[in-house]
Formats: structure tokens, C-alpha cells, sequence
């Protein structure tokens, strides 16, 4: 028996965009294009190049050079800005923890029995970016890779309770209602004092608990173990696990942070 979480499947059709939108899309495709002309060989843009290499006036090639450095992604002599340093910085460090993850990720599942998860926060949620099944036992209970976990998943709340950016949370929580939101809240505090996050899913008879993983002072992503509420059952009845899944977690910490 397999526990799989996929996302339903969507109305296919496809409606016009009114005109306003079609121009926003293609104003984003094509900061897009300029973006991609930096290359080894190409450190800096400027509204010559960007003119010949994608066939625009330098008027044109111009304004989106502005454009683009005034929101962050160029800086002051058109080169790569300070949001695309902030970029390459989440992916350089999501790309070791991916790296350091699978084999801490193996030895946890076999000292605790469970799946472990290593999850991203993604726009609406957890994301997750790794799994290790466990090996013993006749019932495996899984996640796909790319998984968007709910709000309530364990593993969101791990990542939620340790943002640094209070927007962050207030936009992912934007679909609930006020008490719904309150509620939320009122677990992610818990969460921060106790650094450990329980799903709270309303699945019969399934269980997960999640712990940060930090970089660079701030939360990178968040590690889970998940299994039966037998395998699983409180907070109490399962310290040793919470324990083995806190020192993994601690583990992958220093890692990161050399």
C-alpha cells in the first residue's frame, strides 16, 4: 500500500487573454530574452548589444535595460543585479543541500523505519525536492518528488514558522479566513518554540513531523519523517524518532553552513 499525493487535474480549455495582458506577457518574455544574453563571454548589456542581438531599437533596448535595473535584475552599469545575486544564491544553496541531502536522507529512513522528505518552500507551499522510502515493513507511505504540500502539511509549517520575511506568510495564508488564519498562527508559534512542526491534515490513520534546516541565518528548507499515527503516534510516544530527525536536520545545518 502506497500513500502518493498528486494534484488534481485542471479544465484544459483555453480562453483569450484581453489585450492589456497579452502586452504584460510579452513585455516578461522579452525582459526574459535580454536577461538571457548574459553568458560567459557576456558580463555586461548595453542598449547596443541588446539591439543587435534580438533585433530591437536601441530606444527600445534601452527603456528595458532601465527597466530591468531599476526593479533589481540589472545594476548600475547593466551587469547581473542584486536580485539575480539573490537568486543564484537560493538556487547555488538549494543545488549543495540537494547534493548533501540523499545519503543523510537514506540513513534517517533506516534508523527510524520511516519515508524521509526534504522539502522547498515554493510559492504556495512545501515543495518537495526529495524522498527516501523506507525499506522495512509491508505498508510504504510516499510523496512524489514536486509535490505541493498543503499549508497544514508538516513540512509547510516548518518553513513557514521560520520565514524571515512576515509578507511571505501573510500572502500564502491570503486564502484563509481570519480564524482560520489565527489558528495558523497560533501553530506556527508553537512551532518556533519547539522547532518541530506536526501535519495536521485530518487523514485517518497517516502522520508526519518536520524540522528546519538553516543556511546562512536563514531557513533553507525542512526535513520530515512520515509514517502511520501507529509509527508516529504524539509527540510524546515518539521522541526517539523526533529525536534521530532533529539530528539529521542539525546535521545537514552544519553542513551547509561550512
Amino acid at each position: 500500500m502506497t500513500e502518493t499525493a498528486t494534484e488534481s487535474g485542471d479544465d484544459q480549455r483555453v480562453f483569450p487573454l484581453p489585450e492589456a495582458e497579452r502586452g504584460a506577457i510579452q513585455s516578461i518574455e522579452r525582459a526574459a530574452m535580454v536577461l538571457a544574453l548574459f553568458d560567459q563571454n557576456t558580463r555586461r548589456l548595453s542598449p547596443a548589444l541588446v539591439s543587435e542581438r534580438l533585433g530591437l531599437n536601441r530606444t527600445t533596448a534601452h527603456r528595458y535595460l532601465q527597466s530591468l535595473q531599476a526593479s533589481g535584475f540589472l545594476g548600475a552599469s547593466y551587469g547581473p543585479g542584486p536580485l539575480i545575486d539573490q537568486l543564484s544564491g537560493l538556487v547555488s544553496g538549494r543545488q549543495q543541500i540537494l547534493s548533501l541531502a540523499p545519503t543523510m536522507l537514506r540513513q534517517l529512513s533506516d534508523r527510524t523505519g520511516l519515508t524521509a522528505v526534504l522539502s522547498f518552500l515554493g510559492r504556495s507551499g512545501a515543495v518537495v525536492g526529495h524522498v527516501e522510502e523506507a525499506n522495512a515493513g509491508t505498508i510504504v507511505l510516499t510523496v512524489r518528488v514536486g509535490t505541493v504540500l498543503e499549508l497544514k502539511a508538516a513540512q509547510s509549517r516548518a518553513l513557514l514558522a521560520f520565514q524571515s520575511d512576515p509578507a511571505v506568510v501573510a500572502r500564502l495564508h491570503a486564502g484563509l479566513t481570519p480564524e482560520e488564519a489565527r489558528k495558523e498562527n497560533a501553530e506556527l508559534a508553537l512551532v518556533r518554540r519547539d522547532r518541530v512542526a506536526w501535519a495536521d491534515l485530518g487523514r485517518v490513520g497517516l502522520a508526519s513531523v518536520a524540522v528546519p534546516v538553516f543556511g546562512s541565518g536563514d531557513v533553507q528548507a525542512a526535513m520530515a519523517v512520515l509514517g502511520t499515527t501507529t509509527m508516529l503516534p504524539s509527540s510524546e510516544q515518539s521522541a526517539e524518532r523526533v529525536m534521530m530527525l532533529r539530528d539529521a536536520a542539525e546535521q545537514l545545518s552544519a553542513m551547509v553552513n561550512g
